[in-house]
């Protein structure tokens, strides 16, 4: 397991150093706010190509004469990519002036024969005001550095972490949030969809428990047009095909699906947003328990997302740990009324340092129209988990992951489920109502004191330390005698 662990590191860091060179490869002839556009560009070019190639060999060495057929290709999820597209033909032109011509080619030549990926891909490195020689220092950079083919996770999305310094949600709380509402079948929404990691990982849990990917159906909305762009290669490289709208859109302002009812919500919508157009919004059918607040955004996600819940629809997001208590006039009405219609399923406060681009204490959110404990919701205080994996990124390990989804789907069933000193509580809504409506498990959890020591033992325990500083002493005096017979002898 350690030694599993340091390996993803060492791809991380080499991911990451690769990036940084990039940049300085960049420095001075792009805007800084273009470098992520141009290198995803051309990690995404070497990614469908290592692929390719990858599957052309297979092809090969299986003799039976199919590296030509496309199909093979495809059935591989693998996309078909030109002559002139492959990196190995594209490193051919890194010393020549028509090394951006060639770059845009490759791309119209790959939207030609992939239709999925027709208008999405950029082709502008031919007007990029570059010293050409520094693009073509950049390609012959991927080449001998970038392996594309040995990174985990969601590649493109820490690509767009690196360069924005944007939420990417990490791999652990995605997987917690998928193992805790497992969308095998219906349809799944994520209002703010970044890169689409919430889909590309729903898509490998289905596929990981033996279920049919072509059972969910995938719809997402996101504000930014090149993250919107970004989400779309995400998902068609991996076979996924998803409904983000036409184009990118406000959630807020302009709603790609208005009739949508999903069975499933997995969402981390940027938090506390202080300007979403409130005043525009005043009158809007989604606020259903109340107008949210001008000055933050978080409780308009909350009455988004249940306004798209099907019938028996569940909902698992992030939000920033302030919404669980705050004492605004109307967030608070928000939550009592929430809470009174029964539609709070349950909420874990989760450890800190998960995110590397955010600071702020986070917790998940579960939302569920037709909840099967009625009156109650579950509280799981898991600030206490994690490991970190280096100075500054915890993550929380596949073990404590299955106990938390494990301990709600146990409190869903109404078996095998009980209460947990500092760990878990299924508080009644006349607890809830006790304490103002807080959704803080801390205050419900209460503190598991079950190590804490019988008086003899805080005895024994403090007649150990007395011994062991005693013996301290005595070294110190031992190594300062020693000192001074150094000293001593050199005059």
């Amino acid at each position: 397991m350690a030694r599993e662990k340091k390996e993803k590191e060492v791809k991380q860091e080499s991911l990451e150093s690769v990036l940084w060179a990039s940049a300085n490869k960049l420095r001075g002839g792009v805007a800084p706010y273009e470098y992520m556009n141009v290198v995803l560009g051309l990690v995404f070019l070497k990614y469908l190509s290592d692929r390719f190639e990858i599957r052309k060999k297979q092809l090969i060495e299986e003799g039976e004469g199919f590296e030509n057929d496309r199909d093979a290709y495809e059935e591989e999820l693998v996309f078909w990519m030109p002559e002139k597209a492959r990196w190995s033909y594209i490193t051919t032109f890194t010393k020549s002036p028509e090394i951006g011509k060639v770059l845009d080619d490759a791309f119209v030549e790959i939207e030609k024969e992939n239709p999925t990926l027709k208008n999405i891909l950029p082709k502008t490195y031919s007007k990029l005001e570059i010293d050409k020689s520094s693009l073509g220092e950049l390609v012959d950079l991927f080449t001998n550095k970038l392996d594309t083919t040995s990174y985990e996770g969601d590649l493109f999305g820490k690509v767009y972490e690196y360069f924005l310094g944007e939420f990417y949600t990490p791999r652990c709380i995605v997987e917690l949030l998928v193992n805790m509402i497992e969308p095998f079948k219906g349809k799944v929404y994520d209002p703010a969809c970044g890169s689409g990691g919430m889909f590309v990982h729903s898509a490998k849990f289905v596929q990981e428990h033996q279920g049919n990917i072509d059972a969910i159906s995938i719809y997402g909305q996101e504000k930014e047009a090149n993250t919107w762009r970004l989400a779309k290669m995400n998902l068609a490289i991996r076979g996924i095909d998803a409904n983000l709208g036409t184009s990118n859109a406000d959630t807020f302002h302009d709603d790609k699906h208005p009739t949508l009812r999903a069975d499933y919500i997995l969402a981390n919508p940027p938090f506390n947003i202080s300007d979403y157009g409130q005043p525009k919004l005043l009158n809007d059918p989604r606020w259903a328990y109340g107008t949210p607040p001008a000055g933050n955004a978080n409780y308009a996600w909350i009455q988004h997302m249940i306004s798209k819940l099907s019938p028996n629809g569940v909902a698992g997001f992030l939000l920033a740990n302030g919404s669980l208590s705050t004492s605004g006039k109307e967030e608070y009405a928000i939550r009592k009324a929430m809470l009174e219609d029964g539609i709070v399923d349950a909420i874990v406060t989760l450890p800190t340092q998960l995110f590397s681009t955010v600071a702020i204490p986070v917790c998940a959110w579960f939302l569920r129209k037709n909840k099967a404990n009625k009156g109650r919701t579950l509280f799981i205080d898991a600030r206490q988990m994690g490991e970190m994996i280096d100075r500054k990124t915890r993550v929380l390990t596949d073990a404590e992951i299955h106990k938390i989804a494990d301990t709600y789907h146990n409190w869903l069933k109404n078996e095998n489920y009980e209460d947990v000193k500092g760990f878990c509580k299924s508080a009644t809504l006349d607890e809830i109502r006790e304490s103002d409506y807080s959704l803080v498990p801390g205050r419900y959890v209460g503190i598991d004191n079950s190590n804490e020591m019988t008086p003899e033992q805080v005895e024994a325990e403090i007649k150990k330390l007395k011994l062991e500083l005693k013996e301290l002493f005595a070294k110190d005096k031992e190594i300062d005698a020693k000192l001074q017979q150094i000293l001593d002898s050199d005059d």
